[in-house]
């Protein structure tokens, strides 16, 4: 019996790439899948229930159990529509995994508006309106006297943990999912519900259009099924105990992130600071620091 063996869980963008990978280990591990993506364009255009449907064949021909979806998770229909037809088909929800996305990357004196909104749009509140009927149906079922058991597993980018020239919608976008997981975390932690982020680095649709991807993304490290171990571990019991947490992950290895945190401080002893002791202070509150700039790493 595996591991996920019973549950249930939904993953957007899972017609595939990273996405795709994540839906066939769930379901390789006992659970069955809402094999939830539109098909869409990598700049968000278009849609074909095709890459849905394939990853749904290729699961239930592994003996595994998976219905395809084709609902639009930046709208608040579409992600409740998601939600419903989990627990209209098995009667539950348990693991949610986002992962949907797309990108339209251009300097910030470039960017329009459409730019910065859809990204932010299927990004950032893709993400919120999925879990906010997930949080919904553990909640009821919590409230019910239920044991509920429920994990959320969103995705982040280091574009959102360092910023990344050119991504500045996708940066901002990937950002806000970090402390909206860690919101999440705090605010479901009573209701038996988990909730944690990964930034994978990979190769994908996404990241092979980036400056030099062919350059450096090679090797069997960068596959993006590399990443799913990471997703099933946080959605099974060995991981109730871990919440609001940010993880990298890449090839072989697993990165523990922590967020903002001080790294000097300066005080003064006789009233408020006027702008010329700071300025006679700069290199005291930078001391340590590498650069004023944080460095990017990869992004997703």
């Amino acid at each position: 019996m595996g591991m996920l063996e019973g549950r249930v869980a939904i993953v957007t963008g899972a017609g595939r790439g990273i996405g795709r990978g994540h839906a066939r280990l769930l379901a390789e591990h006992g659970a069955r899948v809402v094999v939830n993506d539109l098909g869409t364009a990598m700049e968000g255009g278009g849609r074909d229930a095709g890459p849905a449907q394939a990853v749904v064949d290729e699961i239930v021909a592994a003996g595994g159990a998976a219905v395809a979806n084709g609902d639009d998770v930046a709208t608040f229909d579409g992600a409740r529509n998601l939600v419903a037809n989990a627990v209209d088909e098995w009667g539950r929800l348990d693991i949610l995994v986002n992962n949907a996305g797309i990108i339209r990357d251009a300097m910030s004196f470039k960017m329009d508006e459409a730019t910065f909104d859809s990204v932010i749009n299927v990004h950032l509140k893709g993400h919120f309106a999925t879990c906010r009927f997930a949080a919904e149906h553990w909640r009821e079922r919590s409230k019910a006297g239920e044991e509920v058991s429920g994990r959320i597993i969103n995705t982040a980018s280091e574009s959102g943990l360092h910023g990344q020239p050119g991504q500045l919608n996708y940066s901002a976008a990937k950002g806000g999912i970090l402390s909206l997981t860690l919101v999440l975390a705090r605010e479901l932690r009573k209701y038996g519900v988990t909730a944690n982020c990964i930034a994978p680095r990979a190769k994908t649709r996404m990241t092979a259009t980036m400056d030099m991807a062919g350059d450096y993304m090679t090797g069997p490290e960068w596959d993006p099924d590399n990443i799913a171990p990471m997703v099933v571990f946080l959605a099974s019991d060995a991981a109730a105990d871990v919440s609001g947490q940010v993880f990298v992950v890449f090839g072989p290895n697993v990165y523990l992130m922590e967020g903002w945190q001080m790294v000097s401080e300066l005080h003064h002893t006789d009233g408020r600071w006027t702008p010329e002791e700071l300025i006679a202070r700069k290199d005291d509150l930078f001391a340590g620091r590498r650069s004023k700039v944080p460095h990017m790493g990869f992004g997703k």
